[in-house]
């Protein structure tokens, strides 16, 4: 009998496998030694978080000690955040609070971001610089054929995003050239697009909400973000709860969880109850078996199933707009959203029930009739989503294999959309006993 057959075998494989499950420990890493050391000198002393590769989440924190409810997670001192604050105190200051129009404090960040990337060993900022990471994994940071892929409501707030970025690129570019007497490069070099996109996307993947008091040489736009080192390689999960906010007796940003975590485990936070179209716009992420997970109808979509001959057609359409029921409409792990449903129920109302729109609004049952079209519809709705959704699926397995530059970016956009599948697929059986239970 072979030896890995006994009980020594399988202890031996079960250690094994919860050292892959639980992640590991990258505290010995070069760049880990050196921004522990760099938050230390700031004030910074931490014993129990370890930063740590997972299987599932990639980069991240574990913790070496149990954690209860009401535990403190990390506590950074203010000297380690970086504010508009730590801008103005730089050498870009001057420069910021004489330049008008007033730079956004937004801009002010990027600014201090990429100057201190270039400044490379001479910046006081290099041992965080050095674990920031190098590429995104947003919207704006895809090829066109990625975002091509995305889910329509999503691939269009993508391509406002892309023109957000350009927009203030563009407007921000005599500014960057105000700085020329700071740098012996021209400043068009150094700030390129490239360099404000990544410099964005840091700030816009990885800030802290931290409300600063409005200051004059910035424009009217919220002074709330802060970069927070270390504390921001913590992951999320929505099925966590956690107690942030800057603690003014202590002078730190303090994080509290609400929930248990056992010792060597990934510590997470919770980024907010989004689904997982807002976690890839704004983070660069999907979140697996994501509760909050929702697949949306556009409005396009949901007039393909009424007759374009129907002489209330725009009245009803007139009607959803005025009370905003022409967006977030959706379907979710439970089936399809009541918005969605009271829609179709309003589309699907006859010429004799038309007068009863309000009644509808407000979710009403109208009659038999209405009922059962509006679940027939929602059904092919749903049946017209999975199709597509496979159709893309197939899509991206094709890309996968043809443009390897893509592979990652692909994965992501799969990832998505394997949990659209789920979700519509959950919804179609809920919708066929619905029809079962009301024939």
């Amino acid at each position: 009998m072979k030896k890995s057959r006994g009980r020594t075998g399988r202890k031996r494989r079960r250690k094994h496998l919860q050292s892959f499950m639980d992640g590991v420990n990258c505290s010995h890493k070069l760049e880990y030694i050196k921004l522990k050391k760099w938050l230390k000198d700031r004030g910074f002393e931490d014993s129990n978080l370890r930063p740590a590769e997972f299987w599932d989440t990639g980069r991240g924190l574990m913790t070496t000690k149990a954690l209860q409810a009401g535990d403190l997670i990390i506590s950074l001192p203010e000297k380690c955040l970086l504010t508009t604050g730590t801008v103005l105190s730089s050498c870009l200051g001057e420069y910021i609070m004489k330049w008008k129009p007033p730079v956004s404090p937004l801009i002010a960040l990027c600014t201090f971001l990429i100057a201190e990337k270039h400044a490379g060993e001479k910046s006081l900022w290099k041992p965080y610089l050095d674990v920031l990471p190098k590429r995104y994994t947003c919207p704006v940071c895809l090829e066109h054929d990625v975002v091509s892929l995305l889910p329509e409501p999503l691939r269009k707030k993508a391509q406002e995003q892309r023109t957000t970025v350009h927009e203030l690129y563009m407007s921000s570019r005599a500014f960057f050239s105000s700085l020329q007497p700071l740098f012996a490069e021209n400043t068009g070099t150094i700030f390129n697009y490239s360099a404000l996109e990544w410099a964005w996307c840091t700030i816009n993947t990885r800030t802290i909400y931290m409300k600063h008091s409005q200051r004059e040489c910035f424009s009217l736009e919220p002074d709330v973000y802060a970069l927070a080192p270390y504390l921001d390689l913590l992951n999320h999960s929505s099925n966590v709860q956690v107690k942030a906010a800057f603690n003014e007796q202590t002078r730190s940003y303090e994080i509290r969880t609400n929930s248990q975590c056992k010792k060597y485990e990934e510590v997470f936070i919770c980024y907010g109850p989004h689904d997982n179209q807002r976690l890839l716009l704004e983070y660069g992420f999907v979140a697996m078996d994501n509760p909050h997970s929702s697949v949306y109808v556009s409005s396009d979509t949901l007039l393909k199933y009424f007759p374009p001959l129907d002489k209330q057609r725009n009245a009803k359409l007139s009607i959803l707009k005025d009370h905003d029921f022409l967006e977030n409409l959706t379907f979710g792990w439970d089936g399809p959203s009541w918005r969605l449903l009271t829609a179709l129920k309003l589309l699907s109302l006859g010429a004799d029930e038309f007068t009863c729109w309000r009644r509808t609004l407000l979710g009403d049952v109208i009659s038999a009739r209405n009922e059962q079209q509006t679940l027939n519809i929602t059904a092919k709705i749903c049946h017209f989503l999975i199709e597509e959704t496979q159709h893309v699926l197939l899509q991206i397995s094709q890309l996968k294999r043809n443009k390897e530059n893509l592979k990652k970016h692909l994965a992501l956009v799969e990832a998505l959309r394997l949990e659209d599948l789920k979700i519509l697929q959950k919804s179609a059986e809920i919708l066929c006993n619905l029809n079962v239970a009301t024939t």
